[in-house]
């Protein structure tokens, strides 16, 4: 069986617009998915990004959480026949707080995955207010027991296979120490990428404010400089036929241009079609 990734919605998020692109519409609130990822076909059930912990928590940061009943980690993993106890490894592509708000209901030999630097970042003070002290502390306790945590070291490695056609790589943006997960389906690569993306239109199909040739807008939202997100972005476009970030709906690339977007799987069916850029206008 070939590997496929089927999406989760954890429920929305309101903040402010400019978190997610840099300068946008100062002020204004937006309302954004949080997904999740299932990867099956494997060996066993991969999760990717587990969400936020409550709408409560959310407050912390001055955004205000939409989860609900039908959002729950455990029935999202229903609707595709898995338990939380069929998982056998949860990655996370960093450990902000709407990404890893729920690792304390997968059991202890569920290991949880991680590239070690991001842990370390979690507690250092940089960018506090988005690693919640719940989420961390249980990620603590995983730390003390056989089995429960696995430490990446994709700076110094470089990707690592975590089962047949699925690998782990450095993303070298938004946190210091985020990652990506690379699947090879049937239709090519599908990277799952975090946070590196926030929203396809105004980043890179129309970029906000950018006047240079192909050149993508960061988000408002980053620890790392200017220039590794523009590359890390580019990278991306590069080396993937499919990428799908945690807050807006997967793309389709093609020769670097997102050409199309799906909805609730990977690979799956266009639900919106993109044309191809006009380089040579007349």
């Amino acid at each position: 069986m070939a590997l496929e990734i089927k999406i989760l919605d954890y429920g929305d998020i309101e903040l402010e617009s400019s978190f997610l692109v840099l300068g946008r519409d100062c002020g204004r609130t937006r309302r954004v998915l949080t997904l999740g990822f299932l990867i099956l076909g494997g060996p066993y059930p991969v999760v990717v990004d587990t969400g936020y912990r409550s709408n409560q928590i959310m407050e912390t940061l001055g955004m205000r959480g939409l989860q609900y009943h039908e959002h729950m980690i455990e029935n999202q993993l229903a609707r595709h026949g898995v338990r939380m106890g069929d998982v056998r490894f949860v990655c996370h592509t960093h450990l902000h707080i709407d990404h890893a708000g729920k690792d304390d209901l997968f059991p202890m030999n569920t290991t949880v995955v991680l590239n070690r630097k991001e842990l370390e970042y979690s507690v250092s003070g940089l960018m506090h207010p988005q690693y919640p002290a719940p989420d961390i502390k249980h990620l603590i306790d995983r730390l003390h027991t056989k089995s429960a945590l696995r430490f990446l070291d994709l700076e110094i490695t470089g990707p690592i296979e975590l089962m047949p056609g699925v690998y782990c790589d450095a993303a070298n943006a938004h946190t210091e120490g985020s990652m990506n997960i690379i699947v090879h389906t049937a239709d090519g690569i599908a990277t799952i990428c975090g946070d590196v993306i926030y929203d396809f239109n105004d980043q890179i199909v129309t970029p906000f404010h950018e006047i240079h040739d192909w050149e993508p807008r960061t988000t408002g939202n980053h620890g790392t400089s200017k220039r590794a997100e523009k590359a890390a972005i580019k990278k991306l476009l590069s080396s993937s036929r499919y990428l799908l970030p945690v807050h807006d709906r997967p793309a389709k690339i093609e020769g670097g241009n997102v050409v199309g977007r799906l909805h609730d799987q990977v690979p799956g069916p266009i639900v919106q079609s993109l044309p191809q850029r006009n380089w040579f206008p007349a």
